[in-house]
């Protein structure tokens, strides 16, 4: 099994800045893949940025390109969401999800939630007008 802690969400003024972190731990070498998703009340969850951990390969939301950076510390095994000039319609929860990596998958379907295997909590980000 795979355990993911999601940190770092918050209230922000429109503009503003957060990082997000996902702490891994558990069966951490299984994991192939990573990605942080959002949900927004009444809206589906939608993927905002993916990677493949041992490539490096990502996918962005068009919604977030040039804004949102999605990163990794296999060190520490902390997945890292860098979220710059926020818009009020970025307010969701926010979720860090793991898949297995050898449940191979393509660049196309990284932003795929129903792709992953497992999930956080979620941490709440608000971005105020």
């Amino acid at each position: 099994q795979v355990q993911l802690v999601e940190s770092g969400g918050g209230s922000v003024q429109a503009g503003g800045s957060l990082r997000l972190s996902c702490t891994v731990s558990g069966y951490t070498n299984n994991v192939g893949y990573m990605g942080w998703f959002r949900q927004a009340p009444g809206i589906e969850r939608e993927g905002v940025a993916a990677m493949a951990t041992r490539s490096g390969a990502a996918a962005y939301a068009d919604s977030v390109k040039g804004r949102f950076t999605i990163s990794q510390d296999n060190a520490k095994n902390i997945l890292y969401l860098q979220m710059s000039s926020l818009k009020p319609e970025d307010t969701a929860m926010y979720y860090c999800a793991a898949k297995n990596f050898w449940q191979t998958i393509g660049s196309s379907s990284y932003l795929n939630p129903v792709q992953y295997n497992y999930w956080g909590q979620g941490t709440q980000v608000t971005v105020s007008s």
